[in-house]
């Protein structure tokens, strides 16, 4: 009654076949496409690497105060937090008010001074320099944001690629801050910090495709970037290490940080069943070109900078206006070196100090032990200048 039949005669019997009046009704649908918003195919890394430069980095401070001794050095009263820290107590605020060792001492432990890199052939002193800090501030600052940004990144990319990210941004930092600030020494992670920053923004350009909210990530990412570049042109913050740390992140973040576009992807993945019009190259033509431009600036710019450094260019004779990109002078700070320099003269255990930037004079009596001390001269100097 209910479905039409077809009797058919063969031989002696009879069958009795239905007839189907939708081919198509039980069967499964085809598998969908996979979305951009739900799909993720990259692979996730365990980050270690990160924390590991986190505690090395907290390693070398404390290494660094322990060498630095400002009770046996400059004498216990002008410590700070002698009596809780001891041998590790801090240099006098008037001197670093950062909280952290003398400038003699990070130079021994290797802080970026550019006649030391020029005239003595430590270039070794542009690596170093990136594993050192001034401070307990400049510290934490510079590690809570490693460990804010450079977790995200490793999970993402994988331990090789952000180690590399982090060192040659790290360099591209110190090289551009001794071609400007050769008047002062350069310690800190900063450049590297903001070398992250920079491959942040390329990679989200080169992997365009495979991004939802696109332009919303991009005006954050912008908006973040600048309020960090805007607090360098704060006085004793070295801006050009963060500019050359950005610049170096941003133009190597096309070549290491580059995905293959979302299409191919979907097709290398797609479940069983699906077909969609193949994808025959990995990466768009405009991942190449980007590719192969930021390559070729990052050889032709590391080549220069490093042939002007050697032969001791000063940038700031070739760019009148360049200093404003670290410091703008406002009525509420200056922007002059703060570097302090003395005449002293030793009779016996009678120092006498005269600082040249204000002519002030002052008389010292030191013990047989330290009379001979020209780390605590120089301290004493410090002082008494600033």
């Amino acid at each position: 009654m209910g479905k039409e039949t077809n009797q058919r005669g063969r031989g002696d019997s009879n069958s009795i076949y239905p007839l189907e009046m939708n081919p198509t009704a039980n069967r499964a649908p085809p598998p969908s496409a996979p979305s951009k918003g739900d799909y993720k195919p990259f692979r996730q890394w365990f980050p270690w690497l990160v924390p590991t430069f986190i505690v090395a980095n907290v390693a070398l401070f404390i290494i660094t105060m322990f060498v630095n001794d400002c009770p046996g050095n400059v004498g216990a009263d002008s410590c700070v937090l002698r009596r809780l820290l001891g041998r590790f107590a801090f240099q006098p605020l008037r001197e670093n008010p950062l909280l952290g060792p003398s400038s003699t001492t990070l130079l021994k432990m290797g802080a970026l001074e550019v006649n030391r890199v020029v005239r003595d052939h430590q270039r070794w002193r542009l690596i170093t320099c990136i594993w050192l800090h001034a401070g307990v501030v400049h510290i934490l600052a510079n590690m809570l944001s490693l460990l804010l940004i450079g977790i995200k990144l490793e999970k993402e990319f994988g331990f090789v690629r952000i180690g590399l990210l982090y060192v040659i941004s790290g360099i591209g930092g110190s090289l551009l801050s001794a071609l400007f600030m050769q008047s002062s020494i350069s310690v800190g992670a900063s450049g590297a910090l903001f070398g992250l920053l920079g491959s942040m923004l390329s990679e989200l350009i080169t992997n365009w495709t495979i991004y939802a909210n696109k332009f919303a990530a991009l005006l954050t990412l912008v908006f973040i970037i600048a309020i960090n570049l805007a607090v360098g042109i704060l006085p004793h913050v070295d801006n050009f290490a963060h500019i050359g740390g950005f610049i170096t992140g941003f133009f190597l973040g096309f070549v290491i940080l580059i995905r293959p576009q979302f299409k191919w992807i979907s097709q290398k993945s797609a479940p069983l069943g699906y077909h969609s019009s193949p994808v025959k190259h990995k990466h768009k033509m405009y991942q190449y070109v980007l590719w192969v431009i930021a390559a070729i600036v990052l050889i032709v710019g590391f080549i220069l900078g490093l042939v002007m450094l050697f032969r001791g260019v000063n940038m700031n004779e070739h760019c009148s206006w360049c200093h404003y990109l670290s410091c703008v002078p406002t009525s509420k700070w200056s922007c002059k070196s703060q570097t302090q320099s003395c005449l002293s003269s030793l009779s016996g255990n009678q120092l006498n100090l005269t600082c040249q930037g204000s002519g002030k004079t002052q008389t010292y009596w030191l013990d047989d032990s330290k009379s001979n001390s020209t780390n605590l001269i120089y301290q004493m100097c410090v002082e008494f200048c600033s």
